[in-house]
């Protein structure tokens, strides 16, 4: 699981099947203090996540497990809502 922000939603005209009604959102992959790591991706929203929002992510296959219908073909997909991050 990885923590990430949410930047801002993506628009899709044609999707796969099973994926139909899921949103796709930006997000920036984060350290436990919110500093950015790594590129931006796309990833599908499992728990309707809002813009500006802390949250987790899961990838590979844990990714596509997560929605409603299983094995859809995602690489990321935001899992939960972040409410606070107590790390050293």
């Amino acid at each position: 699981m990885q923590l990430a922000r949410v930047k801002g939603s993506v628009v899709a005209t044609l999707r796969s099947p099973g994926l139909e009604g899921v949103r796709l959102l930006w997000v920036q992959p984060e350290d436990s203090k919110g500093r950015p790591v790594g590129d931006a991706l796309v990833a599908a929203d499992a728990v309707q996540a809002n813009l500006g929002e802390r949250v987790t992510m899961v990838d590979g296959r844990e990714a596509a497990l997560a929605m409603p219908e299983p094995f859809v073909p995602v690489d990321a997909a935001i899992v939960g809502h972040v409410d606070g991050v107590d790390a050293p």
